[in-house]
Protein backbone atom coordinates (compact mmCIF):
# COMPACT_ATOMS: atom_id res chain seq x y z
CA UNK A 1 0.00 0.00 0.00
CA UNK A 2 1.47 2.90 -1.20
CA UNK A 3 2.59 5.49 2.36
CA UNK A 4 0.61 8.54 1.26
CA UNK A 5 -2.58 6.81 0.15
CA UNK A 6 -5.61 8.04 2.13
CA UNK A 7 -6.98 5.36 4.14
CA UNK A 8 -10.48 5.14 2.67
CA UNK A 9 -11.15 6.79 -0.80
CA UNK A 10 -14.88 7.98 -1.81
CA UNK A 11 -17.09 4.95 -1.94
CA UNK A 12 -14.80 2.43 -0.24
CA UNK A 13 -15.97 2.72 2.97
CA UNK A 14 -18.98 4.34 4.73
CA UNK A 15 -17.05 7.03 6.79
CA UNK A 16 -17.89 10.45 8.09
CA UNK A 17 -17.18 13.50 5.92
CA UNK A 18 -14.47 14.22 8.43
CA UNK A 19 -13.39 10.73 9.28
CA UNK A 20 -9.48 10.87 9.35
CA UNK A 21 -9.25 8.46 6.91
CA UNK A 22 -10.10 10.35 3.83
CA UNK A 23 -7.17 12.16 4.41
CA UNK A 24 -4.38 10.07 6.55
CA UNK A 25 -2.80 6.57 5.51
CA UNK A 26 -3.65 3.81 8.01
CA UNK A 27 -1.47 4.14 11.04
CA UNK A 28 -1.59 7.42 11.68
CA UNK A 29 -4.71 7.80 13.11
CA UNK A 30 -6.38 6.42 15.98
CA UNK A 31 -9.61 4.93 16.25
CA UNK A 32 -11.98 4.99 19.29
CA UNK A 33 -15.19 2.87 20.10
CA UNK A 34 -17.04 5.89 20.54
CA UNK A 35 -16.78 10.25 20.90
CA UNK A 36 -15.53 10.77 24.47
CA UNK A 37 -13.83 13.13 26.10
CA UNK A 38 -10.58 11.84 25.15
CA UNK A 39 -11.10 12.64 21.60
CA UNK A 40 -13.27 16.59 21.75
CA UNK A 41 -14.61 17.71 18.38
CA UNK A 42 -12.80 20.88 17.53
CA UNK A 43 -14.57 23.50 15.94
CA UNK A 44 -12.36 25.15 14.48
CA UNK A 45 -10.85 22.21 12.52
CA UNK A 46 -13.98 20.50 12.08
CA UNK A 47 -12.10 16.97 13.39
CA UNK A 48 -11.21 14.82 16.94
CA UNK A 49 -8.30 15.04 18.05
CA UNK A 50 -6.43 13.46 21.18
CA UNK A 51 -5.13 15.38 23.65
CA UNK A 52 -1.29 15.07 21.54
CA UNK A 53 -2.93 16.38 18.69
CA UNK A 54 -3.62 13.08 16.85
CA UNK A 55 -6.64 12.73 14.68
CA UNK A 56 -9.55 10.21 15.60
CA UNK A 57 -12.21 8.37 14.43
CA UNK A 58 -14.55 7.41 16.51
CA UNK A 59 -17.00 5.09 14.17
CA UNK A 60 -14.65 1.34 14.10
CA UNK A 61 -17.31 -0.22 12.13
CA UNK A 62 -17.16 1.95 9.47
CA UNK A 63 -13.43 2.47 9.12
CA UNK A 64 -13.01 -1.21 9.21
CA UNK A 65 -10.50 -1.05 11.77
CA UNK A 66 -11.09 -2.12 15.36
CA UNK A 67 -10.70 0.48 18.10
CA UNK A 68 -7.16 1.27 19.26
CA UNK A 69 -4.64 3.68 19.54
CA UNK A 70 -2.56 3.30 15.99
CA UNK A 71 -1.01 6.69 15.53
CA UNK A 72 -0.62 7.02 19.56
CA UNK A 73 1.48 3.76 20.32
CA UNK A 74 2.59 3.16 16.93
CA UNK A 75 0.56 -0.03 17.05
CA UNK A 76 0.48 -1.95 13.49
CA UNK A 77 -2.97 -2.19 11.35
CA UNK A 78 -4.61 -5.79 11.55
CA UNK A 79 -2.85 -6.96 8.19
CA UNK A 80 0.46 -6.17 9.17
CA UNK A 81 0.05 -8.07 12.67
CA UNK A 82 2.40 -11.20 11.67
CA UNK A 83 0.20 -14.78 10.74
CA UNK A 84 -0.17 -17.29 13.60
CA UNK A 85 1.97 -20.01 13.28
CA UNK A 86 -0.85 -22.04 14.17
CA UNK A 87 -2.56 -22.82 11.07
CA UNK A 88 -5.98 -23.05 12.98
CA UNK A 89 -5.65 -19.78 14.14
CA UNK A 90 -4.93 -18.72 10.94
CA UNK A 91 -8.89 -18.43 9.62
CA UNK A 92 -9.49 -15.44 12.34
CA UNK A 93 -6.81 -13.73 11.04
CA UNK A 94 -7.29 -13.57 8.14
CA UNK A 95 -10.94 -12.37 8.39
CA UNK A 96 -9.42 -9.97 10.78
CA UNK A 97 -6.88 -8.94 8.30
CA UNK A 98 -9.28 -8.60 5.53
CA UNK A 99 -11.88 -6.89 6.94
CA UNK A 100 -9.72 -3.71 7.83
CA UNK A 101 -7.27 -4.19 4.77
CA UNK A 102 -7.71 -1.77 1.69
CA UNK A 103 -8.35 -3.60 -1.05
CA UNK A 104 -4.48 -2.99 -2.42
CA UNK A 105 -3.28 -5.23 0.84
CA UNK A 106 -6.07 -8.07 0.49
CA UNK A 107 -4.11 -9.83 -1.78
CA UNK A 108 -1.13 -10.01 0.22
CA UNK A 109 -2.80 -10.73 3.04
CA UNK A 110 -4.40 -14.16 1.16
CA UNK A 111 -0.94 -14.99 0.34
CA UNK A 112 0.37 -15.12 3.12
CA UNK A 113 -2.50 -17.44 4.67
CA UNK A 114 -1.63 -19.56 2.15
CA UNK A 115 1.67 -20.04 2.32
CA UNK A 116 1.10 -20.89 6.22
CA UNK A 117 -1.65 -23.29 5.53
CA UNK A 118 0.09 -25.01 2.94
CA UNK A 119 3.42 -25.08 4.71
CA UNK A 120 1.28 -26.89 7.77
CA UNK A 121 -0.46 -29.36 5.85
CA UNK A 122 0.53 -29.97 2.43
CA UNK A 123 -2.67 -31.79 1.67
CA UNK A 124 -5.05 -29.04 3.49
CA UNK A 125 -7.99 -27.88 0.81
CA UNK A 126 -6.43 -24.50 1.20
CA UNK A 127 -9.37 -22.92 -1.12
CA UNK A 128 -12.06 -24.34 1.35
CA UNK A 129 -10.20 -23.22 4.52
CA UNK A 130 -9.95 -19.95 3.33
CA UNK A 131 -13.77 -20.03 2.37
CA UNK A 132 -14.84 -21.36 5.90
CA UNK A 133 -12.69 -18.59 7.29
CA UNK A 134 -14.83 -15.81 4.70
CA UNK A 135 -17.89 -17.19 5.93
Amino acid sequence: MPDERPFSQEGERPVCGICPSLRLPGGRFDVHERPTSACPFDASTGHRFTAAGVPVCVHPERVGLPAAPYATEGLPLPWEVPPPADPAEVPVWVRAALTAAPPDACDEVIERAMDILRASDPGLDVVAMLRAALN
